[in-house]
């Protein structure tokens, strides 16, 4: 790699931490190609990436953005998860580590906060924000549908004496 392919490629780096809410650093060892693509492939259904990276140069493509703390976690053959969502990067890596050890995860970020391998697993086990504002709109719901119930069932009620009384005069 030359020089003009670092340069891009630090500029690439900054412009994605730029943008990240949240970044989950992975150690891969012995990764196959078909398993990297299935992470990929996964990540990208949740609207994160999963880049393999140089330890050196993403060391310096963190200088200078919210996750500079990160550097610490960049020895040995290191991978970057990024979202701009907080819990998808986390919640995609760690459900792929139940399947794959040849993936682990050795820490994070969350809005310039630095996160432990403990606090990353507590992140990726909370509901999604889509599965938060489902859980939000069914409960709003439910008073809703217990209230017109509430107030059908008199008017239900009366039509059947109507009905019965009909039935018995006729």
């Amino acid at each position: 790699m030359n020089r003009t392919e670092k340069a891009e490629l630090i500029e690439t780096l900054q412009s994605t931490f730029g943008a990240a809410t949240s970044v989950v650093v992975t150690h891969q060892i012995g990764m196959t190609v078909a398993e990297s693509s299935e992470l990929r492939q996964k990540m990208r259904e949740a609207g994160a990436t999963y880049r393999v990276t140089k330890n050196r140069v993403t060391k310096i493509a963190l200088q200078g953005t919210q996750f500079e703390g990160l550097t610490e976690f960049f020895n040995g053959p290191t991978a970057v998860c990024t979202s701009s969502d907080a819990v998808a990067a986390a919640k995609t890596v760690f459900e792929f580590t139940k399947t794959n050890d040849k993936v682990s995860i050795i820490g994070g970020g969350l809005d310039g906060k630095i996160l432990s391998k403990d606090e990353v697993v507590a992140l990726a086990k909370l509901p999604s924000l889509n599965e938060l504002r489902g859980k939000i709109v069914g409960i709003l719901q439910a008073p809703a549908g217990k209230l017109a119930s509430v107030i059908a069932a008199p008017v239900g009620g009366l039509a059947r004496v109507i009905k019965a009384r009909a039935d018995n005069l006729g």
